[in-house]
This record gives structure tokens, sequence and C-alpha cells, in this order.
């Protein structure tokens, strides 16, 4: 069995772990600093544990921790009103921490090995059907400044004008391609392969993709950067793909804004956030015949487990007509 590595404090053992899941596992921004939250409140759980079961609390940070203890942090967890994802995310990121610290023989075995995850209740947005989703980007742009742009003080009409070519490509591009917005927001002017209609993609994790687009994406993307991104484009918008109001690179919250506006108001038809509208597009690929995989690896997804639920989705569309259409539903 391995030794034990000498104590560490508890923030600089955070910090340790932190530097692994960045420089190490390459994992995004969001998802280490959300594992890095848990691990505090972890080890905060394992002091007032020992605490209370020993008497006192033990100077070493790790010092009793067991299969125990971490299900006693879950069910606490559970116990103040913690989702089921919520608990499944944190349940990972104990399991993420204990494999390292008995990696980094702070542990002598890895206690959460063992840990089991609550099923979390999944469910997928509200999706547009494909002749909701063609009225949507078919129609004239419904500029409203308040909300499209929350970068778009002092634009002239000519910037208007841009941010209205800005505004269709990225509804294009997002319906097109199904990336995030992140991945979008993060594209440069040389992730784009005019010739071959294809996007490189850095996605979470860092790890990259090539996805493609078809013709109305394309032509939007001319438009736009042929007649719209000059006009905006300034000092700082160095090779964004996208840019904002005052020339920067455009803002995840003006993407958002951008979908909301868009697929807002329309007859039947649900507002949509643009993770609705990569969960549209995922819809529609499957029901026109695209296999799993080929969907996976467009989406950007590690399992296929996630790409399948979007065959639920699928499936309830085929009932629903099978209902409505068979003498003997």
């Amino acid at each position: 069995m391995s030794s034990v590595a000498p104590p560490l404090e508890n923030e600089q053992l955070v910090q340790r772990y932190t530097r692994h899941l960045s420089a190490e596992r390459g994992l995004a921004a969001a998802t280490v600093t959300a594992y890095t939250a848990d691990v505090r409140s972890l080890l905060d759980h394992l002091d007032r544990y020992r605490g209370t079961a020993a008497g006192e609390v033990i100077g070493e940070p790790l010092a009793g921790l067991t299969l125990a203890v971490l299900r006693s942090w879950l069910a606490r967890q559970r116990s103040t009103g913690a989702a089921r994802t919520s608990l499944a995310r944190r349940a990972a990121a104990a399991r993420s921490f204990t494999a390292w610290a008995a990696r980094e023989h702070l542990l002598a075995t890895d206690v959460g090995q063992r840990l089991a995850s609550p099923a979390p209740h999944r469910t997928l947005p509200a999706v547009l059907r494909s002749e909701q989703i063609t009225a949507v980007l078919d129609a004239p742009a419904r500029l409203d400044t308040d909300t499209t742009d929350p970068d778009s003080g002092g634009r002239t009409g000519t910037a208007t004008a841009a941010v209205e070519l800005r505004d269709q490509a990225v509804m294009e591009l997002l319906y097109a391609t199904a990336v995030r917005v992140s991945e979008l927001t993060g594209l440069d002017l040389g992730d784009v392969d005019r010739h071959r209609r294809v996007v490189r993609v850095l996605g979470k994790g860092g790890k990259e993709r090539t996805v493609p687009y078809g013709l109305p994406a394309e032509r939007a993307l001319d438009r736009w950067l042929t007649t719209g991104r000059p006009l905006l484009a300034g000092t700082e918008s160095a090779a964004a793909l996208f840019l904002g109001a005052r020339g920067r690179r455009i803002d995840p919250r003006t993407v958002r804004a951008v979908v909301h506006s868009r697929t807002r108001g329309r007859a039947g038809a649900p507002e949509l956030a643009p993770h609705g509208l990569r969960h549209t597009a995922a819809t529609h690929l499957l029901e026109g015949g695209a296999d799993l995989r080929t969907v996976q690896e467009m989406l950007g997804h590690a399992s296929l487990a996630t790409t399948q639920l979007y065959t639920h989705v699928t499936a309830e569309r085929l009932r629903a007509a099978y209902q409505q259409a068979h003498p003997r539903a």
C-alpha cells in the first residue's frame, strides 16, 4: 500500500486539485469552478464530521475521509433541497477528487470509487418543428435594441443594419451546426472553412471537432462577413468571427438575447434559448435519418448515452402522429 503524503492545508489542497482540473484534464472553466466549490464543501463537511465523531478536529485535511463520510455529505445536500442533477454532479466531483487524491498519495485508497450517483431526471427543452424553425429563420429580423445586444449603446443606423446581418448569421449557424453558445462565441475567422462549409469548434475539455453547415448558413455568413462585420470591426475585434456592437468579440449574453428575441411570440411555437436551438437541430437530424454516432460527433458529446436522449423526443413525436392518424390507435 502506498504511503500517504504529508498533510496539506485545505486551501492548498483545493488549489492543487484545481490546477489538476485545468492544466492536466483540460476541463471547461465552468466545470472547474463547480468541482472546486464541491470539494471545498466536502472538506468543510469532513472537518465538521471529524469534530463531531472524534471529539476533535484532525489536522490532516483528508484524515478520516471514508465512503461513509462521502455518503453523509451527499445526504446532507439532499436534506437541504439540492436537485438530483446537482447531487449527481457533486458525486462525480467527489469521485474525481478521491481518485486524484489516491494517485497523489494523499489517500491510501480511492474511497470514492464505490460512491453511487442519484440518477438525474433529465428532461429536454422544447424544440421547434421543421416548419417553425424555417419560419423563424426566414422571417425579417425584429431587432430590439434593449434585448438583442447589451453592448448596443450609441449604435447608428448603419451599425443596426450590421447587427441584423450578424444576428441572422448567428441564428443560421447555431441551427446548422448545433454548437453550444460558448463554442459559437469562441469562433475565429480562421475557424470557418467556407470552401468545404465546415467550422472548427473547440468544445468541452479542449476537444476539437469539425462540424458542417449548409447553404443558408453560408449565405448568411457571406452577408455578415462582406457587409456587416466590416462596419463593426475595430481595434479590439482581433480575429473574432462574431462581434458585438462596439466591435469586441460577441458576448454569450448577446447570443442568448438574439435567440430569445427571434423565437419569441411565434404562434404555436415555444420561445427558445440557444440550447433549445441546439436540441432542435439534433432532433431534426435524427428525424431526418442521421445515425446516433454521427449526431454524437456533431454535438461533441463525450457519451453516446447523452445523445440517446434525443431519441426520446423523436419517439414521442412518432407516438403522437400514430395516435392521431391510425384508425385503431
